[in-house]
């Protein structure tokens, strides 16, 4: 593979490989308490703590392919910088809301709305990046120096609860 390619896509290889890793880490989780359960085969309701770590694990399934996207799309038509900041904020984020809904479902409730933040700016920044695709397209005119920059100022908003 040309290394002018690889150069622009590898901290998104990166968060996609530890978000594997995140959501094996959830699978196992699951099994494990399932396991618990005394059951020789997987059902989908059982025990309480079967339950949370079941709808927790499948909460974070369901939020699992709009991240991926805009993780690409934002990392490659933006910033692969940015996106995979982003990225990683969200793995911590996916991290906490799992945690936090073994608990009372209340302590999930933080993690579930920073993670709402981070994937609107990443999509934000997959539509600007797009945007500025086309204007180059179209009209010549490339607005990438901008678009970084109104992405770097605003990238250390998401670390804010």
């Amino acid at each position: 593979m040309d290394h002018a390619v690889l150069d622009h896509i590898d901290l998104l290889a990166i968060v996609t490989l530890m978000s594997v890793i995140q959501n094996i880490f959830f699978a196992y989780k699951v099994e494990i308490e399932s396991k618990n359960q005394h059951s020789k085969s997987f059902q989908r309701t059982g025990s309480l703590a079967f339950e949370k770590v079941y709808t927790a694990n499948q909460n974070c399934i369901d939020a699992y392919p709009t991240f991926l996207a805009l993780l690409w799309c934002a990392g490659v038509f933006c910033s692969q910088t940015l996106a995979a900041f982003a990225g990683l904020m969200f793995l911590f984020v996916r991290q906490k809301y799992f945690v936090g809904y073994l608990g009372e479902k209340t302590q999930s409730t933080p993690g579930y709305i920073f993670g709402k933040r981070i994937i609107f700016f990443l999509f934000a920044m997959s539509v600007a990046g797009i945007l500025n695709h086309y204007l180059v397209i179209f009209f010549g005119s490339d607005m990438e120096i901008y678009i970084k920059t109104v992405s770097g100022t605003f990238s250390p908003l998401l670390l804010i609860p």
